[in-house]
């Protein structure tokens, strides 16, 4: 049978538009907002504006939680103790930071992006995610998007860059190499062009120690990742390997999950006997404050107040909440729940639960609860969060002071 032009057309156009729309399937707009607790400081402070400025702790032991553009030319990072950054830049000016101020902001941003979005989720304070899918075609959403930058930055007066690809990871990869205020769009079909020649360091939640093990590995780009077999980074990394695996080769299929605020989270613990150990007790509590804060780091998020429930084995139960300044850090909130724990058991009768509850959430830099903390003390919880990260919760305790 003989097929004319023009049938030949009919057939094979609708196999062509399919093989086009493919490569608008999925569009997520990554949203960050640059040097976010510096630029807040800068927008209500002319003064600072064009000058190195620190955010962190005012005490010698504190550690960066932000910094601008004009101190990170000199070698200043977030993490880094306070001292050595001004071993660094003398003249930088040091702000303990204000998270109100950075909540209010943060809410504004959200709303001026919640009036045009279709899905938004809130990753953190400073970034967010959109889901623009089927938004006009791929080039238009690029054209959207652009559109809604220079928005939120003439509403907001904060910096903002963006990244544009069909997935998370690549969006937020690509958002983080336009910055400080820039755009960065990665077409279909080229997330591993995009992210080969750039170091492992760059792909998110890959942190200093796992960059190291890859190093002494030789493998220091995005592209002599991707060539090693994921068995190999499995036997050597665990879980996190197959994870390693995928982000080398830009695939990520997590969806942008629309934003709700969490008001809190708990845990509690009925024993199976009753008991009047107090050494038991603050050791369980120990475990339970140690795996919410954890839960709330990898949230993205901080609380502002803890709250201690104790019930007796007459089932009377009492209850002692504390209100801080937000934070994530096990330290801080181990201390606390102690104290609380010590004001709670004063009858000296048989416990039946005890349980814990963190409330006043909000998104928030985990830096931030660090503003006093010492860089050990830093160095010590990232690394067993990475513990815990790789081999579960209660893979790794503090013991009870």
């Amino acid at each position: 049978m003989q097929i004319g032009f023009a049938s030949f057309i009919l057939l094979a156009a609708p196999c062509m538009v399919r093989k086009q729309n493919k490569m608008f399937e999925r569009a997520i707009l990554h949203l960050d907002l640059d040097a976010f607790f510096a630029s807040v400081e800068q927008l209500h402070n002319s003064d600072l504006q064009g000058k190195p400025l620190i955010i962190g702790g005012s005490s010698g032991r504190g550690v960066v939680a932000s910094c601008s553009y004009e101190a990170r030319r000199f070698g200043i990072r977030s993490g880094m103790p306070i001292r050595h950054a001004l071993l660094r830049c003398p003249d930088a000016t040091v702000l303990r930071g204000d998270m109100e101020n950075y909540l209010k902001h943060s809410r504004l941003v959200t709303e001026i992006l919640a009036e045009d979005a279709p899905v938004l989720e809130k990753a953190s304070i400073d970034e967010f995610y959109l889901d623009i899918s089927g938004m006009d075609r791929y080039f238009g959403c690029w054209k959207w998007s652009q559109e809604l930058r220079q928005k939120v930055i003439r509403e907001s007066g904060l910096p903002l860059s963006i990244g544009l690809s069909v997935n998370k990871l690549v969006s937020k990869v690509g958002a983080g190499e336009s910055k400080p205020n820039g755009a960065q769009l990665v077409e279909s079909g080229r997330e591993q062009q995009f992210l080969a020649p750039l170091p492992v360091r760059r792909l998110p939640a890959v942190g200093q120690v796992t960059c190291h093990r890859l190093s002494q590995m030789g493998i220091r780009t995005v592209q002599a990742l991707s060539q090693v077999p994921p068995l190999l980074l499995q036997r050597e990394f665990g879980k996190p390997g197959k994870q390693l695996w995928e982000k080398a080769h830009g695939i990520d299929h997590r969806p942008v999950v629309p934003y709700t605020e969490r008001q809190s989270i708990s845990t509690e613990r009925t024993f199976q006997t009753d008991t009047t150990n107090v050494e038991f007790l603050r050791t369980t509590l120990n475990q339970m404050v140690a795996q919410l804060a954890f839960e709330l780091r990898q949230s993205g998020r901080l609380t502002a107040c803890i709250t201690v429930k104790l019930r007796y084995t007459d089932f009377n139960t009492f209850t002692r909440q504390h209100r801080l300044p937000y934070t994530a850090s096990d330290s801080t909130l181990l201390h606390h729940a102690q104290k609380l724990l010590e004001q709670l058991y004063e009858r000296r009768q048989l416990v039946r639960l005890l349980g814990v509850r963190f409330s006043k959430l909000v998104p928030g830099h985990p830096q931030l609860s660090l503003f006093d903390a010492s860089a050990e003390e830093q160095r010590l919880q990232a690394a067993m969060d990475g513990i815990r990260e790789r081999f579960g919760k209660g893979a790794v305790e503090r013991g009870v002071r």
